[in-house]
């Protein structure tokens, strides 16, 4: 049986064999030659009655020691560890295909905890060189392959959609869909943003959409949005196509809620994965709906403490990506830093190099303002290749130019510490603001969090520019100095993070 046809018979008999995010345990699925998830997680299939008294036993501690926090929350279906893919160069002269740089580089992924693969706007066709379009592979037959390495490590992979921007030079292109002055140029891309008050536009977009996650066997779709908020959109004129069907204020984006809201309930359905960006650091305004798994922030974004405070108490789960462009730091440990206490875990930049090769290609109309950054950030790339083909290297125009070599064991070693206070069925208290576990009111500019289950986790982070000294009234462990002897004492650096095992 085909994949297609395999998922309208699934579809059909309502919801059976499907993904769904957080489990743990895998069997093949003769139908497609696919490796799928259908055990329950640990805490449900393995854990023992020790386990279970162990975990309910440290949830009780935590209840009766925390009284307030900023944000409770019980971590499930939670992926944290996830990459981008730098699948190559686009636009290019030949086409992408997968090769045994990629077979290499998908092992080093695996080996270092990855779980989900996300590609970006390079997997795609959208300026149509190759007879593909923003909707379809480079190389169909390659991609394919690809998907199927990222599944052979039991790796999930998500695909790259956008749905608002398309190409204002593409033939399907209808004015009417976008309103006037409503686009975006930036590198190769001229384009407009589409709005979700257009039902020709939802028309042309959600059947292609449904056909990439029919095609091409990944495990769910990044959207990034193409929308300018409410509050931003300064209330263009709409085009004689929409229809105002929803109240649109600057706190709430109706048509917009409504589109986001049928595409995840769509990859619900399908046991999918929904990634969603919106811009730079913001939430979706939906008054509270759900309408995504992740939310990816980060984009532009030049303060990571400010960010930090936009996006602490954002419903989970936050993946925080630092557009290194923007937001320059000196010490690889800082992204962790803003993350970590409340919860949210950065994004790694991996793939091939991201050379700039793609601001390059003959006959390809880029942007010619001398003010682009993107095409600044490839002429940088590509300078630093040419002249250090060796590395260190960059994996997307979000990364550090020259690419840093601290930067892919710093993100193994916090990996490693957060997947424990991660793991499902543990409950967190986010930014504890009283609790009798500590001798003392905590420090202005120090957050505490707690994660519970089979173990208690404690992180503290200090945010200010001086040392602080944190006594609690149980000892704990450093979980990056676990031979040390137990302790009360605590002493923070100035802008440093501790995760204790009480």
């Amino acid at each position: 049986m085909k994949r297609r046809d395999f998922l309208k018979a699934t579809m059909a008999g309502g919801s059976a064999g499907w993904i769904m995010p957080g489990q743990e345990c895998l069997a093949k699925d003769n139908s497609d030659g696919m490796l799928h998830d259908y055990n329950a997680p640990a805490i449900l299939k393995s854990y023992t009655s020790e386990d279970h008294r162990r975990r309910l036993e440290n949830i009780r501690f935590c209840e009766r020691a925390n009284r307030s926090c900023m944000r409770k929350h019980l971590i499930t279906s939670y992926l944290p560890a996830q990459a981008t893919y730098n699948l190559g160069e686009y636009p290019s002269k030949e086409r992408w295909a997968p090769n045994d740089y990629d077979e290499q580089e998908l092992d080093r992924l695996k080996d270092h905890g990855i779980q989900i693969i996300q590609v970006f706007d390079d997997w795609n066709d959208s300026l149509r060189l190759f007879g593909g379009d923003k909707l379809s592979a480079v190389n169909p037959e390659g991609f394919r392959r690809f998907v199927e390495m990222v599944h052979r490590r039991r790796m999930k992979i998500i695909l790259y959609v956008s749905c608002g921007f398309l190409q204002r030079t593409d033939p399907d292109f209808r004015q009417e869909w976008s309103r006037e002055g409503d686009f975006l140029v930036l590198g190769y891309w001229n384009m407009a943003r589409c709005s979700p008050s257009s039902p020709g536009w939802r028309a042309y977009f959600l059947p292609k959409l449904l056909n990439v996650m029919e095609e091409y066997g990944a495990d769910g779709i990044y959207n990034d949005c193409g929308y300018l908020a409410n509050k931003h959109h300064g209330r263009k004129a709409p085009t004689n196509d929409e229809v105002d069907a929803f109240p649109e204020a600057d706190d709430y984006d109706g048509a917009f809620t409504d589109l986001l809201a049928l595409i995840y309930a769509e990859v619900k359905r399908r046991g999918g994965i929904y990634k969603l960006h919106v811009n730079a650091a913001e939430q979706p305004m939906t008054h509270g709906l759900r309408v995504y798994d992740y939310l990816w922030v980060g984009e532009g974004v030049g303060n990571l403490d400010a960010m930090r405070e936009t996006v602490k108490d954002y419903p989970p789960y936050v993946v925080p990506c630092p557009d290194m462009t923007f937001a320059k730091t000196n010490d690889p440990n800082e992204p962790f830093l803003h993350a970590i206490p409340y919860m949210q875990f950065p994004v790694l930049q991996a793939g091939r190099p991201f050379t700039g090769a793609r601001a390059m290609i003959p006959g390809i109309a880029y942007n010619q303002d001398p003010k682009d950054f993107w095409m600044r950030i490839c002429r940088e790339a590509w300078e630093h290749y040419n002249a250090h083909p060796e590395g260190p290297h960059a994996y997307g125009a979000w990364d550090a130019i020259p690419g840093r070599a601290e930067t892919r064991p710093t993100h193994r070693q916090w990996l490693k510490q957060y997947l424990p206070l991660s793991e499902e069925g543990t409950w967190a208290w986010l930014d504890i603001k009283d609790s009798d576990l500590f001798e003392a009111p905590l420090p202005s500019n120090v957050v505490a969090s707690f994660f519970a289950n089979r173990q208690i986790h404690l992180v503290l982070a200090n945010y200010s520019q001086t040392p602080v000294t944190i006594t609690t009234n149980s000892p704990g462990v450093s979980v990056s100095t676990p031979d040390n002897p137990p302790t009360k004492q605590w002493t923070i650096n100035a802008r440093t993070l501790e995760i204790v095992k009480l």
